[in-house]
């Protein structure tokens, strides 16, 4: 048999070796929850479909990125939230551009902390007085009613895939409808805002691979709900909780259940297309068309 190799595609295996883990739910840092590359992650999920493609998804597992700035006061904030994480370390100068203060931010970050400039530092303290303040937000972060940072793995029976959720916090057990939250720092949490970030940052799917966790695990059934703790990241650090609807909700399941799907085939085959593998027939979009219809045709 003769594989041909196209243009824009990866032919190569699933990124490993993947440490084995068994499904439950597990106490682990989250270096060790994001060396299980080889199973299939939220995140990874929607990598895999349009507007991306298998091709990014499988570089995206074999070469990860450095951790950006934004990502590191993201993570910083969460640590104020959840209460679990790295360390937060303040360096006391508002620029860092001499070797000596390059070296200290280096030292931090290789052991495993996060170095913060003073303003970000006070901004994100800030921003978690402010979510405590918020009486919705605060009770689903309630450190008496359950636990941070659960890695929870479990085996996709229709294709089967095993799959990971990273939850921020699981609840505890307790009569009622469940329900889990998500911690997000954003530009702006007016709902507007949020709903075009659901749609570009696929925050429909994380909802449904979540709740799916949670049910195959056995810790929900198909009431529970998944809800997203939206912040602001400028004063006064506004605060939204929002549930994805119905609609929201059959959408992200019909695009993971999708991208399960063409993880399968292409762990299989171990070819991991890029966005076409044929000549793509384009059309103007909408709007050019109608623009340009009606100036000059």
């Amino acid at each position: 048999m003769t594989t041909t190799a196209r243009a824009g595609a990866t032919t190569a295996p699933a990124a490993g070796p993947t440490p084995t883990v068994e499904p439950g739910i597990h106490e682990m840092t989250n270096e060790e929850y994001h060396s299980h590359r080889g199973i299939l992650s939220s995140s990874g999920a929607r990598l895999l479909l349009p507007p991306s493609c298998p091709a990014l998804f499988r570089h995206a597992q074999d070469a990860p990125q450095e951790p950006k700035k934004t990502f590191e006061l993201g993570s910083a904030a969460h640590k104020l939230v959840l209460g679990e994480g790295p360390d937060l370390v303040r360096v006391d100068a508002d620029k860092w551009t001499t070797n000596a203060v390059k070296a200290e931010v280096t030292a931090i970050r290789d052991e495993g902390g996060i170095p913060l400039k003073p303003a970000e530092y006070e901004q994100v303290h800030a921003m978690a007085d402010a979510l405590r303040r918020h009486p919705v937000a605060a009770a689903l972060f309630d450190p008496a009613r359950g636990r941070p940072e659960q890695s929870l793995f479990w085996r996709d029976r229709p294709t089967g895939v095993m799959r990971r959720a990273r939850f921020d916090w699981l609840p505890d057990p307790r009569a009622g409808r469940l329900i889990i939250p998500d911690y997000k720092t954003c530009r702006s949490a007016e709902p507007g805002a949020l709903a075009r970030a659901v749609e570009t940052l696929g925050y429909h799917q994380q909802d449904d691979w979540y709740r799916a966790a949670a049910r195959a695990l056995d810790l929900a059934d198909d009431s529970a709900a998944f809800v997203f703790v939206c912040q602001e990241k400028t004063p006064p650090y506004i605060v939204t909780v929002i549930e994805m609807d119905a609609e929201a909700r059959r959408i992200g399941a019909a695009r993971n259940r999708r991208a399960l799907e063409v993880f399968a085939e292409c762990t299989a085959s171990g070819h991991w297309p890029g966005y076409s593998d044929e000549i793509a027939y384009l059309s103007l979009p909408t709007w050019a068309a109608i623009r340009d219809t009606e100036e000059y045709l």
